[in-house]
């Protein structure tokens, strides 16, 4: 199994290829291609390397799918007894993501290449 931990918007997402994430928003056109660079960890069939803080030469490339809004979360304050209430929603925007390969000491790893793989054996 392939993966690699890449950081973007401030949080850490494992990602595989072949998958798609929802990441904080992007601002790329849909379908645009893009390259995380920030890369902490891959783990591949040669064992796993750890970045400090990243990991030198190793890239994540994807695609935009979309952009959308989570589902609602809803905030409400109160005071008992004095009158105060205060009803706030809000819905964080995102942007979804299709890993397509995990670029690594020279070779791409791809979605193609683990479905091969694994029909192989």
């Amino acid at each position: 199994m392939v993966y690699a931990i890449v950081e973007t918007g401030g949080k850490q997402v494992l990602v595989q290829p072949g998958r798609f994430y929802d990441v904080e928003l992007l601002a790329l056109d849909v379908e645009a291609a893009l390259t995380f660079d920030k890369v902490l960890l891959v783990r591949h069939e040669g064992g796993a390397v750890v970045g400090r803080p990243t990991v030198e030469g190793a890239a994540v490339q994807g695609r935009i799918l979309q952009h959308g809004k989570a589902a609602k979360v809803t905030v409400y304050k109160m005071r008992p007894k004095k009158g105060y209430r205060r009803k706030k929603g809000h819905r964080q925007r995102f942007t979804r993501v299709m890993i397509e390969s995990i670029d690594f000491e020279g070779r791409s790893f791809t979605a193609e290449a683990k479905a091969e793989a694994v029909s192989s054996t």
